[in-house]
């Protein structure tokens, strides 16, 4: 029996030990995919029980695409001074959250760039403006290096900013700025956003605030499988910190492949530091089934519909994921990169889910159960095919 046998074995019994960095390495590199998604499918079935696949119906806003951070992979942001600049009025923000309202959302998630002429009043009163205008909607805002940058804007350390924030009304962060918690990787990528330790203390004040978090990772940037796991176990120190100290921690897990199609403003395309590199269906699942083996204290692991497409996606259900992510309803960061889809209605998400075996269930960006109407096939019958 091969080391990687033996490992996905232990994996299977009722108490299994936790993966280890090396083991997970292991079955990274060698495991048979088909072995491997069985094993994750089984934890996930143990770990999240019932046979729900959950979903979010929410809306990305980017409230502005200036930024000074420069990331080699970003195709989104425009440096201060560019013509294509933009910073949304409280108006137009307000808008696209009473659009989200009519049709049942319960979040919106922005996120924009580090904006040197935005300063901390301007971040409190749009939650405020927000939070008078639309109460019901959780507000999951800021990335931890908007965070950090606002911080640094007003003078104020990172947790003071934290403490306003939630003051007015702020629910929780977006995990956005993770990429690899990987220094040698993050810092050839991204050299502006500073370490991994950065992320990760903020993040930990976040969750000492009661505010809601949840772990990201993005692959593809020329990082070996060891790295990968690598960043998997910062998250899951973190978490256990976390969990020590009471707070809830991270609610989920969400990796993606980075986009690098339209990488214009990024240099990650150019010259010497151009990268020939996709991230293949069997890659990504591979990823998804060892982050659930993996973080034995994160509940939810998210499939990524946006950067696979949503029939990978489905794909992702039986390699462990309990979570088809959100209907987004818009996205620029993302799209800007290149993927052609980056929105999907409610009845596109409950119909891969259906499709799969599982049963869609409506939730919050508290992993809540809400209230959920179960369409059937004849309501999306007009609907155009699933692309993969």
């Amino acid at each position: 029996m091969e080391k990687w046998e033996r490992i996905l074995q232990t994996q299977m019994s009722s108490n299994p030990p936790r993966l280890s960095v090396d083991e997970a390495i292991i079955i990274y590199d060698e495991a048979d995919i088909n072995d491997l998604m069985d094993t994750a499918l089984f934890r996930r079935r143990k770990q999240v029980p019932g046979n729900k696949i959950t979903y979010l119906v929410d809306r990305n806003i980017n409230y502005t695409n200036i930024c000074t951070i420069n990331c080699q992979f970003c195709s989104f942001y425009r440096p201060p001074g560019h013509s294509e600049t933009y910073t949304q009025t409280f108006d137009q923000i307000s808008a696209r959250i009473s659009e989200l309202e009519n049709i049942g959302g319960s979040r919106i998630l922005m996120q924009g760039g580090v904006n040197p002429d935005l300063d901390l009043e301007w971040y409190l009163n749009l939650i405020k403006s927000i939070r008078a205008k639309h109460p019901s909607i959780d507000l999951d805002c800021f990335s931890p290096i908007e965070i950090e940058g606002i911080a640094d804007v007003c003078g104020l350390d990172s947790l003071q900013v934290l403490e306003e924030m939630k003051n007015v009304g702020l629910h929780g962060l977006p995990g956005g700025g993770a990429e690899m918690l990987v220094d040698d990787v993050r810092l050839d990528i991204s050299p502006k956003k500073g370490g991994s330790e950065n992320w990760l203390r903020i993040m930990e004040e976040a969750q000492s605030l009661g505010l809601v978090t949840s772990a990201t990772n993005v692959i593809g940037f020329g990082e070996n499988n060891t790295h990968r796991v690598l960043h998997m176990d910062k998250i899951r120190k973190s978490q256990d910190k976390a969990i020590k100290n009471g707070y809830n921690g991270f609610t989920s897990f969400i990796s993606w492949p980075v986009q690098l199609e339209n990488n214009v403003f990024g240099k990650r395309n150019k010259g010497k530091n151009k990268v020939q590199l996709e991230v293949k269906p069997q890659e990504y699942l591979r990823h998804v089934a060892v982050s659930r083996l993996f973080f034995d204290n994160i509940d939810h692991i998210q499939a990524s519909w946006p950067t696979m497409g949503l029939g990978i996606a489905q794909m992702a259900f039986f390699a462990g994921a309990d979570d088809a992510g959100s209907t987004m309803m818009e996205e620029n960061v993302v799209s800007a990169s290149g993927t052609d889809k980056t929105n999907a209605n409610e009845i596109e998400l409950q119909r891969i889910i259906s499709r799969a075996g599982f049963i869609p269930q409506k939730r919050n960006s508290e992993y809540v159960s809400l209230s959920t109407e179960i369409y059937s096939d004849d309501n999306i019958s007009a609907l155009i095919p699933i692309q993969n």
